[in-house]
């Protein structure tokens, strides 16, 4: 049960502001269409079909970089997604954005350009500032309500994600609800049965973060990606070492944490379930594995946890009541590279237990390794503040929409 309001309790016909998150992969000067829009299009889509006047806001990119863009690509993609038109006006709160909003009828939809192109969008600030920005106090008398859906930017304290709460009344769109219902279900939930973290990608000192904060509430760790060889190299075997210079994987990571791995290795070792061995591409180019005895840090970069370790995962996952996983075991985007992950996704998609697959990048696997979205309780597409969710760090764009239920 939320703990906000959601789009269920506006009044009806009114103008609603809409935050989304639509910050999407850019190609060749070309915005991709991806799960973002389909799963803001639900929240859109339904406000436009009960007859209110739409206006949405979100970003693209940030400034100085390649794909800090306008936003009249998205436009187009999420009028594609909802089967109406989606207007566009190349401003955010001035007098062309003014009178494009109050030309609105009802049931039609609006797009403001880039939320970062103003000044008074970032950086981040308290929710108080941010409110008397003239971004904020110019865009608030123009509506009757504020729609936060921007789950996965609910972690970040910009003007149109803190400031709108405070001067308009604020309730939750449909990713906003769904996400932070998944999300929280590990700290909220109680399950009859084993409870299974599968943990890995690049970002080590996340994963480790998650692993403090949840290790009474976690049976087992199924370990891959990056934190699964710091915890091999703090058990004692030959990788987590960077090899090249350019490329900082492992040594920061390290240096920064290795206090902490030895301490979890030491306090929970019963519930670190660490690789049999890993995977490498051999001088023809061809997937080959190491033991964990073989293992060598020097000649060899692991792409992957081995068949072995698959086949070890497998009943652990086969037999939990929840599964959540948070991070590719592998570099998946290889097919030859892509047995952990794989392995770990389809598992759960078999298995008749609650699971919540989160970070992007693993939401992709299902996707392209032919596998289906409802197979599984949640997806999310959230990546920070999925992590904040999962260690208990504040999200002031879920407090402010509490806050303002009460």
């Amino acid at each position: 049960m939320s703990s906000f309001n959601t789009i269920d309790d506006l009044e009806a016909e009114q103008r609603v502001l809409v935050r989304l998150d639509l910050n999407s992969p850019l190609d060749d000067g070309e915005i991709q269409d991806n799960r973002r829009f389909s799963r803001h299009a639900e929240t859109v889509r339904e406000l436009a079909e009960a007859g209110h006047r739409v206006v949405l806001m979100a970003h693209q990119g940030r400034p100085g970089n390649d794909t800090f863009v306008s936003l009249d690509q998205h436009a187009d993609i999420m009028a594609g997604h909802i089967d109406r038109d989606v207007g566009f006006v190349d401003d955010i709160y001035g007098d062309d954005a003014i009178e494009a909003i109050e030309a609105l009828e009802s049931g039609e939809v609006l797009l403001l350009e880039n939320s970062r192109m103003s000044d008074d969008e970032l950086p981040e600030e308290n929710p108080e500032a941010k409110a008397e920005t003239e971004f904020v106090q110019t865009l608030a008398p123009q509506f009757d309500a504020y729609i936060n859906d921007a789950y996965s930017a609910a972690h970040r304290k910009h003007a149109s994600l803190v400031g709108f709460p405070l001067v308009l009344p604020a309730v939750a769109g449909r990713v906003m609800e769904t996400e932070y219902e998944a999300n929280t279900a590990i700290a909220n939930r109680e399950f009859d049965g084993q409870v299974t973290m599968v943990v890995g990608g690049t970002k080590a000192t996340d994963v480790i973060g998650v692993m403090e904060t949840l290790g009474d509430k976690i049976d087992t760790f199924c370990m891959g990606g990056i934190a699964s060889h710091l915890f091999l190299r703090a058990a004692g075997y030959d990788v987590g070492y960077d090899r090249h210079e350019d490329l900082d994987l492992y040594d920061t990571q390290w240096a920064n944490n290795e206090d902490v791995i030895r301490r979890l290795l030491d306090e929970r070792r019963d519930q670190i379930a660490l690789p049999e061995g890993l995977a490498y591409e051999d001088d023809t180019g061809e997937r080959a594995e190491h033991t964990r005895e073989e293992l060598d840090a020097a000649n060899y970069d692991y792409m992957d946890i081995s068949e072995e370790t698959v086949e070890k995962y497998d009943p652990t996952i086969r037999n939990s009541d929840a599964v959540f996983l948070k991070g590719a075991l592998g570099v998946f985007e290889e097919e030859q590279f892509s047995a952990g992950t794989v392995g770990a996704v389809k598992a759960i998609a078999e298995t008749d237990c609650f699971s919540v697959v989160g970070g992007g990048d693993t939401s992709r696997s299902i996707e392209m390794y032919g596998m289906d979205e409802n197979d599984f309780d949640h997806v999310s597409i959230a990546g920070g503040a999925y992590i904040r969710a999962l260690t208990g760090d504040d999200l002031p764009g879920v407090e402010l929409l509490i806050d303002a239920a009460e």
